[in-house]
C-alpha cells in the first residue's frame, strides 16, 4: 500500500459522516481510509484538539509507516470557531471580529505541521468557509496565507448558470510559475486572467451605457471574456440526470489550446452559446450549426 487518505470533519454533521462512510465502503477504498470527526455537537474543545489528532496520525503514516497521506479537512473554518467558543470560556480578551487573540498561532501549529519529509508525504486538501463571502476577514485572511492554491466558488457564477461555479480571479495557485508548469501555460493562463480582469472592470460602464458605447478593443475584449466565461463551464458525469448534458473529460492541453484560439478571435463570429457546457472547444463548430 502505497498511501493513506485521511478525512478529518470539523463541526460537522454526524449525517454526513455516516454517508461518507457508505461512499467509502462502495468505492471499495476503506482499508486505505481514516475518518476522524469531531461533531457539531461536540464541546468547543473536543472540535478543537480533532484536527490535532487528524494531524498526528497523518504524521504516523508518514514518518512510521512511511507513507504518503491525503488529509482532506472539512471544514478548516471550524477549527478556528471551536478556538474562539474556547478562548471566549477561557475568558481570553477577544480580537477583531471576536476571533480569539492567538488566532494566528493557534492556526499556524496545525497548519505548518504539513510537510515532505524523506519518507513521505502530506498533502492537504481544506474546505473553507469565508463568513458573509469577506476575504477580508481575519479567519480568511490567515487561512489563505497558509494555502498554496485556492479554489473559490462564486454565488454569483452559479446565479449565472456557470458551472463548475469557480470564480478564475479570485482562485490561483502559487506553482503557477513557468519553472513549474512552461512557459506556454502561463502565458495562455495570464492572458485569460488579463481579459477576464478587463470585463470586470468594464461591467459598470456596459450597465450604465451600454455595449454600444465601448470602444472597438474594449468591444473584442468583452467578446473573448464571455466566450471564455462559457468555455471554462464544463459538464459533470455525476449531473447527468439534471442538466441533460453528457459528462466531459478535457486534457490539459485542449483546454489551453481553448482558451488560446479564443482570444485569437477564431470563435468570435460563433454564438456564445456554442462555447457553454462543452468539451474540446472544437465541439462548438458542431454546436453552432445545431
Amino acid at each position: 500500500m502505497h498511501g493513506v487518505s485521511l478525512f478529518c470533519g470539523i463541526g460537522e454533521r454526524c449525517r454526513e459522516a455516516e454517508e461518507l462512510y457508505r461512499d467509502m465502503k462502495l468505492a471499495g477504498v476503506l482499508d486505505k481510509t481514516v475518518m476522524v470527526f469531531g461533531q457539531m455537537n461536540e464541546p468547543p474543545g473536543a472540535r478543537y484538539r480533532v484536527g490535532h489528532a487528524a494531524m498526528t496520525m497523518a504524521e504516523y503514516f508518514r514518518d512510521d509507516c512511511r507513507q504518503d497521506v491525503l488529509l482532506l479537512i472539512d471544514n478548516i473554518f471550524r477549527f478556528i470557531q471551536a478556538g474562539m467558543e474556547a478562548s471566549g470560556l477561557m475568558g481570553e480578551l477577544p480580537s477583531r471580529v471576536g476571533y480569539q487573540p492567538t488566532l494566528a498561532s493557534d492556526l499556524a501549529g496545525l497548519e505548518e505541521r504539513f510537510c515532505t519529509t524523506a519518507s513521505g508525504s502530506i498533502t492537504s486538501v481544506q474546505a473553507v468557509y469565508v463568513p458573509a463571502d469577506d476575504f477580508t476577514d481575519p479567519a480568511a485572511v490567515h487561512t489563505f496565507a497558509h494555502l498554496s492554491f485556492s479554489v473559490v466558488l462564486s454565488r454569483k457564477r452559479a446565479s449565472e448558470g456557470l458551472y463548475p461555479a469557480i470564480d478564475p480571479l479570485e482562485s490561483g495557485s502559487k506553482m503557477l510559475m513557468p519553472p513549474v508548469v512552461g512557459d506556454h501555460h502561463y502565458r495562455v493562463s495570464q492572458d485569460v486572467r488579463r481579459t477576464l480582469a478587463q470585463y470586470e472592470e468594464l461591467k459598470d460602464i456596459i450597465a450604465m451605457l451600454g455595449l454600444e458605447e465601448l470602444s472597438r478593443d474594449d468591444r473584442r475584449t468583452v467578446n473573448r471574456a464571455r466566450r471564455l466565461e462559457r468555455f471554462l463551464t464544463q459538464p459533470f458525469f455525476t449531473t447527468e440526470q439534471f442538466t441533460g448534458h453528457s459528462g466531459r473529460m478535457v486534457p490539459l492541453n485542449q483546454t489551453l489550446s481553448g482558451c488560446e484560439r479564443i482570444l485569437n478571435d477564431e470563435f468570435a463570429d460563433f454564438p456564445e452559446r456554442a462555447l457553454y457546457m462543452i468539451g474540446a472547444v472544437d465541439e462548438a463548430l458542431t454546436e453552432a450549426v445545431s
